[in-house]
Formats: C-alpha cells, structure tokens, sequence
C-alpha cells in the first residue's frame, strides 16, 4: 500500500513485497501524482498483478484528464482506477477494505479538497511478540490540510498506533498556513493532545525551510519526530 505518488515512488522497486499494489490518494495537486507517471518504469523493473489507485472521484477524472493529453504523458497507465466515494466500494459508508485491512476517510481543508485516511489492520501475526496470537494496527495519515478541530472528525482519529500528520510550516507562519491550506506545529500538537495516538510522525515538511522540533517538546505527550527519506516505521 502506498500513501500518495510523489517523486519519491522511484524507490519502489526495491521495496515492492507483494504482487499487487493499492495507491491511495489524498488529493490531486500534482506534488502528490507525478509519481503515477513512474508507473511504466516501475512495472517494468518489477511487474505487478494489479495497480489500484484509489482517490475521490472528481479528483481521479481530474487526473485521467490531464493524463490522456498526449502533451502530458503518452500512453494510457495500466491501473484501475477507484473511486472512494463510489458506493460499489465504499458502501455508503465511507469504508472500504484492502487485502483485508480496513479503510476509512474523511474530508479535510485544502484548496481544492483533500482526504485523510485511517488504515486498520487485523490479525497481524507477531511471533517475537511477548503477547501470543495476533494483534492490530491503526495508521492515520492526514495532509495537506489545515488540521482538523471539529468534534466529529477528532473522535475519528483518536487512539490509533501512529498518525502521520503533515506539517509543512512553522509556528511563526500561521497565517501562510491558514492561506495554503497547510499545518504548523502547534496545531499538530493540538491534534496530538485531542486524539491520543500513541506514536507521531511529521511529514510533509518544507524542503527549502525546514522545520525544527525540540527534543522533548512538552506539547507532545507522547514520541514526535520528523521523517526522512529512507526511514523505515516499525509500528
């Protein structure tokens, strides 16, 4: 499963496991879809049974649009397109299921519209663990938004194993980030103290300003750090 086609799908060779893969899209601004245009060059180092790409379905036709001028891109990708807000997959619910994990999304603010997804995985089989039989797992990944506050969407995100939760400005950048559609540090901490993950990862950052997170942050209750490329999670 991968979370958004930025330029960093072209590590993706390496790192395939199985021989399916399901994209899901949080939005269809083009720092989170270029990657799909890899796609060739991947299938071709490392063929695949299925490529799924998931996203709602104005974007996706958005993106089907813009791929089928010859001026953009070639040749038409070999993937199945799926629209999460189709009620043959989401069942009116705004549910749906991936190699037996269960996935969940809400709307956010963006311009333009954005999803973030909560990802439930069952029965996971943990042979090292100190607990015998199998276990699960909660990711949440939420960005390019503004950070949810209302009620309803906090109680969604609460209690999971990890949220990955952009944070693209500084504290000092509130007002470029309300302009944006993006988030600062202590709106992310606000999250954090309201939904109680157990583990939290900032992504999304901005390459040309990075951000800075001081150890020990008293805002964070519980481990925050910033990713970096090549990082492997372990949840």
């Amino acid at each position: 499963m991968l979370l958004d086609a930025g330029t960093g799908i072209f590590r993706l060779p390496t790192l395939l496991k199985t021989d399916t893969l399901d994209i899901l899209l949080s939005h269809a601004h083009l720092d989170h879809i270029v990657g799909l245009t890899f796609l060739l060059d991947i299938l071709y180092q490392h063929p695949l049974q299925s490529v799924r790409v998931w996203g709602e379905a104005e974007k996706i036709n958005a993106i089907r649009t813009l791929l089928a001028s010859e001026f953009i891109f070639p040749v038409e990708l070999p993937v199945q397109w799926c629209a999460i807000d189709d009620p043959d997959h989401a069942s009116g619910n705004q549910t749906f299921e991936i190699n037996g994990a269960c996935v969940s999304w809400r709307r956010q603010e963006h311009p333009g519209g954005s999803v973030g997804y909560r990802i439930h995985w069952t029965n996971i089989n943990e042979p090292n663990s100190p607990d015998s039989g199998a276990t699960s797992r909660v990711l949440l990944y939420a960005t390019d938004t503004v950070g949810a506050t209302d009620e309803d969407t906090l109680h969604w995100m609460k209690d999971v194993d990890l949220l990955l939760h952009e944070c693209n400005f500084h504290d000092h950048q509130i007002e470029w980030a309300i302009k944006t559609g993006h988030c600062y540090l202590d709106r992310v901490a606000q999250i954090s103290a309201a939904t109680s993950p157990k583990r939290v990862l900032l992504t999304h950052v901005n390459p040309i300003d990075e951000l800075t997170l001081d150890k020990g942050d008293e805002r964070f209750s519980m481990p925050c750090e910033i990713v970096s490329d090549k990082q492997v999670i372990e949840f």
